[in-house]
């Protein structure tokens, strides 16, 4: 991954919720409410995600980049595997900023529901501040989860990390 990679990969960890050392701001970073399309429901849960530092497609030049692999086992009222692939750049320091960006495959079962579905990440720290947004790719889910939209939010307490999953299923035709 080079010589930015572990830099990258702490600073992914900060905005992303991976089980890194973390700023407790994560906690409150706020996402878009769900799209208004059926009823909003609420999915609560926790889960656990595993990086893999990957090698970047180009030679390094100036800010630090990295690239990882993404594995997470959802539980609770999401019982799914997420997989997906992020990029990310920033030096990772304390206090210091950067970003991420990341998509990610969801497939299980919410709330009775069985399919699967694609997450939007998006995290900007500036000077230690996180800003999250993770959001459903619109008309990317299958099976029961067709027409799926909302946002998650990621909250971090103790070292283990929760999600809150706003969502709404858009009426059968």
């Amino acid at each position: 991954m080079g010589r930015h990679g572990g830099v990258a990969v702490c600073l992914a960890a900060m905005l992303f919720g991976l089980p890194l050392a973390l700023s407790p701001a994560v906690a409150q970073t706020q996402n878009p409410p769900a799209a208004r399309k059926g009823a909003i429901m609420q999915a609560k849960g926790s889960f656990e995600v595993k990086i893999t530092p990957q090698p970047l497609g180009h030679p390094e030049e100036g800010a630090p980049l990295g690239r990882m692999l993404v594995d997470k086992q959802f539980h609770g009222d999401l019982e799914a595997v997420g997989v997906g692939e992020m990029l990310a750049a920033g030096n990772g320091a304390k206090g210091s900023s950067g970003g991420y960006v990341a998509i990610e495959r969801v497939t299980g079962v919410l709330q009775g529901k069985s399919g699967s579905f694609i997450l939007q990440h998006s995290g900007t720290m500036t000077r230690g501040v996180p800003q999250l947004s993770i959001t459903v790719v619109p008309d990317s889910g299958t099976g029961e989860l067709a027409g799926i939209s909302g946002s998650i939010k990621i909250d971090i307490a103790e070292g283990k990390h929760f999600y809150t999953f706003d969502y709404a299923l858009a009426p059968a035709p």
